[in-house]
């Protein structure tokens, strides 16, 4: 293999958290595609990998497979093939091989004081989820949920190849702040503009209803004291930042004066992103949520 390629492997996969086998075949292989998108990389192969049972209909799992193959199309790999399991209970997912340059390789935690941090997916759809399961969310709002959990980060990551980017991951299932955690690492602190994130409004009405998720509150336990919110923070907001996000967007660190370009490139693919917060010098706390219209 030549010198100047490197090679990116990813296994993700994980039980339905949608009614139709379809859909849930794109939501998890979006969500295992990501991450090499969150490294850089460019996707070439994926092999399914899925937890089935015997007695159940096997055109359900014909729909999963259906679904997964299509964005493994959509992303420019080929799917080469999978392993099968018997199983009480159905789980999905992808082995995903990317390529990257071995200097072009992104970080999690490569932050500068300065950088400013972007975006690139609402917030909101663990809580959306778990209020449809409940029969408390409106169609609508899950309709939402899916388009955002079904769209690759793939374009976006496309934007970032022409710019200087220091940090980046995929929002998945520690939250938006329990991954900004890890991209902080001990070394950094950060200033994250609540009034700027992209949410899914009726995530928030959700919230105030109580219709929460127990994996946000592990968010909460186990990063909450690394976390400082200002007294007008909601609680709805701070259970939205810790809502654990399928196939969740980009959040992407690069330098301040680079920040505007990349968020129009973005922004021109119709993607729903924003700058949401800026890195800073080691502080008292790790992460500092304010409002920036105050």
């Amino acid at each position: 293999m030549s010198d100047d390629i490197g090679v990116i492997q990813t296994v993700d996969f994980f039980p339905p958290m949608v009614d139709d086998p379809y859909t849930f075949g794109k939501i998890a292989a979006t969500n295992a595609l990501s991450d090499v998108y969150a490294m850089g990389g460019e996707v070439k192969t994926a092999m399914n990998i899925v937890c089935f049972p015997q007695s159940w209909d096997i055109n359900m799992l014909g729909e999963i497979l259906r679904g997964g193959s299509e964005k493994v199309i959509e992303a420019g790999g080929v799917l080469v093939g999978g392993h099968s399991i018997n199983d009480v209970d159905v789980k999905y997912g992808l082995s995903v091989m990317g390529t990257v340059h071995p200097d072009k390789i992104y970080a999690n935690n490569g932050g500068h004081p300065g950088d400013k941090l972007i975006i690139t997916k609402k917030l909101g759809v663990g809580i959306i989820s778990t209020a449809h399961r409940v029969g408390e969310a409106t169609q609508e709002a899950m309709d939402k949920a899916i388009e955002s959990m079904t769209s690759l980060n793939k374009y976006a990551a496309q934007c970032c190849k022409n710019y200087d980017i220091h940090g980046c991951t995929d929002i998945t299932g520690f939250g938006f702040l329990g991954h900004l955690h890890e991209m902080v690492d001990g070394k950094l602190s950060c200033k994250v503009y609540a009034d700027q994130l992209p949410v899914f409004e009726e995530a928030l009405e959700y919230a105030d209803e109580f219709l929460l998720t127990a994996v946000a509150q592990q968010n909460r336990n186990h990063a909450g004291r690394f976390i400082q919110f200002d007294k007008d923070i909601s609680f709805a907001m701070q259970e939205v930042m810790y809502d654990p996000q399928s196939s969740g967007g980009l959040l992407i660190v690069l330098p301040a004066d680079q920040a505007e370009s990349l968020l129009a490139d973005i922004q021109a693919l119709g993607v729903p992103s924003a700058i949401v917060g800026e890195m800073m010098e080691s502080g008292d706390k790790e992460i500092y949520v304010t409002n920036l219209n105050k």
